[in-house]
């Protein structure tokens, strides 16, 4: 192994420019050339490939985003596309690669290493929190921050208002964010989609807090549910009175500087994924589990089904009374 690529792809997650400067800097120290592919797949389709050096990555590890910018890239999937990006690579005489993203950028990694015995491994970048193998992923921890703020902020407005306030966050189809930072903000009510979602129960709650003298409740709800507005509708229907507000968090969550947990894990990361690469263990991917960072074959990885955190939710729900 004498020259390395690295990318991001899919959706950015803070902490993918400190993983990217670990993956660099340690890289170098190894004696290994490192090259840094722009727009992830797209720009390995394209050619879009510079070499690194240690100034490259100066001044970035407090930054979100990521200074090789990213992209989805559908055409990876087709095989002369696939191909063209690996006589890219050759031509740079690059013999692995690193690859930031969740688990669409992880099933593009495993196909490049089962079509054409690239030595690749993947790093966990996504704020969803949705890798199975994984505790957890890059970026969540700043996410769930991001929100919490905003739920500080908005709880001082709901409760001088006497409103209810339903606040729509990110995740796809895993609720973790929602879970994280609704338990961290004290929040009245946490929708997942990984638990039915019960109306009754809903409009039961707010009516009782409203009973007891409570005037303002914070709903955190999880995208994966429904939409805000669609939520609002179904509570007045149900008869909820009073001031129901939305808000929509969207993309701030996905910027900022990332936490210092973040940093820490992008290290720990990149330096793993190196390790690997000099050792000729390609076609895995690193996480972390039970405070210790690991390491698994890619497929075996995303086969895993992922298990919600059902006892911390329901203990959540004791917390909110």
């Amino acid at each position: 192994m004498k020259r390395i690529g690295v990318l991001t792809s899919g959706g950015d997650a803070p902490g993918m420019n400190a993983c990217i400067r670990a993956v660099v800097r340690y890289a170098l120290n190894k004696g290994l050339d490192v090259y840094g592919i722009e727009r992830g797949y797209v720009g390995l389709i394209n050619n879009h490939i510079n070499q690194m050096n240690r100034r490259s990555v100066s001044d970035i590890i407090q930054r979100g985003g990521t200074i090789l910018k990213t992209a989805r890239c559908d055409e990876f999937k087709q095989l002369e596309y696939m191909s063209q990006a690996v006589d890219n690579m050759e031509a740079y005489g690059i013999d692995g690669l690193v690859v930031i993203g969740g688990d669409g950028s992880f099933r593009g990694a495993k196909d490049i290493y089962d079509n054409f015995g690239i030595q690749v491994i993947g790093i966990p970048g996504t704020i969803d929190n949705d890798l199975a193998y994984t505790d957890y992923t890059l970026g969540f921890d700043t996410t769930v921050n991001t929100v919490l703020g905003a739920i500080n902020n908005l709880r001082d407005t709901m409760t001088s208002h006497d409103r209810v306030c339903i606040i729509e966050v990110m995740g796809r189809k895993c609720g973790d964010i929602a879970l994280y930072a609704g338990l961290g903000g004290g929040a009245e009510l946490i929708l997942v989609p990984e638990v039915p979602f019960d109306l009754a129960a809903v409009v039961k709650s707010i009516k009782l807090n409203q009973r007891i003298g409570k005037t303002s409740d914070i709903i955190v709800l999880a995208e994966g549910v429904c939409k805000a507005e669609e939520l609002k509708a179904k509570l007045k229907e149900q008869g909820v009175t009073g001031s129901i507000k939305t808000t929509t968090l969207g993309y701030i969550q996905r910027g900022g500087a990332p936490s210092n947990q973040d940093r820490v894990l992008a290290a720990q990361f990149g330096m793993r994924a190196v390790d690997l690469l000099m050792e000729g263990k390609g076609g895995r991917v690193v996480g972390i589990r039970d405070n210790k960072i690991i390491d698994e074959e890619i497929g075996e990885a995303l086969k895993m089904k992922r298990e919600f955190h059902t006892d911390l939710y329901n203990r959540s729900r004791i917390l909110s009374m």
